[in-house]
């Protein structure tokens, strides 16, 4: 069907000049309209979609990078955390040897001490002559000196 079928005055060289004028008008209108849109809309539109875009870009860039210093850091962290662990284990593996080594060494070296001790006391308290007999003893040493001929 066409826009010139069923119009009674289709035939009517006046109307159809005017529709022709009409249509000439509204085709200049729209591509007026569509260039005048198109042009400051494009314009926009490319910026708007590259500034968005680059934004994202780097913002997934960062994230990027911290989930990956995060994941780095983790992985020092535990890596640490194990050499302590492990250097702990050590430490009380060492002390339980000892431990165990200990009790027979500190069984002699307490009985040595024990018999140093009474070495010790029995050379304090024991002497030559008795107290009462001191000033004797004394006499004594005195006089073997002067016997020997030195004053």
């Amino acid at each position: 069907m066409n826009w010139n079928d069923g119009l009674a005055g289709a035939d009517n060289p006046e109307v159809k000049g005017a529709l022709r004028n009409f249509k000439a008008s509204v085709d200049a209108w729209s591509e007026s309209a569509e260039a005048a849109r198109s042009r400051p809309a494009a314009t926009a539109k490319v910026g708007a979609e590259i500034a968005p875009r680059g934004w994202r870009l780097a913002a997934a860039w960062a994230l990027g990078c911290a989930v990956a210093a995060a994941s780095l850091a983790g992985a020092v962290y535990e890596r640490q955390h194990r050499h302590e662990l492990a250097r702990i284990a050590a430490a009380q593996a060492a002390a339980q040897r000892a431990a165990q080594q200990r009790p027979a060494a500190g069984q002699l070296s307490a009985s040595e001490t024990d018999q140093d001790l009474l070495a010790a006391v029995d050379n304090d308290i024991s002497r030559a002559v008795p107290a009462a007999m001191e000033p004797l003893a004394q006499m004594m040493d005195s006089g073997q000196a002067d016997d020997n001929g030195t004053k």
